[in-house]
């Protein structure tokens, strides 16, 4: 989970290996992790979710294309 400004969170899961550890401040475009299969996948892929306190939100709306 990466805490941004204004109570907004980012959150990842099932990443291979993280590169930044607890408490660290993460640049923009910096690479925090690796793509993993962890739990009942079958293949690697990441979830990706972006929230703002106990709400979630489609993350489609908020990234560049």
């Amino acid at each position: 989970i990466i805490q941004h400004c204004d109570g907004w969170r980012t959150v990842y899961a099932h990443m291979d290996a993280m590169n930044v550890r607890r408490g660290a401040r993460v640049k923009v475009g910096q690479q925090i992790g690796t793509v993993g299969e962890t739990g009942k996948v079958d293949s690697p892929q990441l979830h990706f979710e972006i929230r703002k306190g106990t709400k979630a939100y489609d993350p489609t709306s908020y990234m560049k294309k």
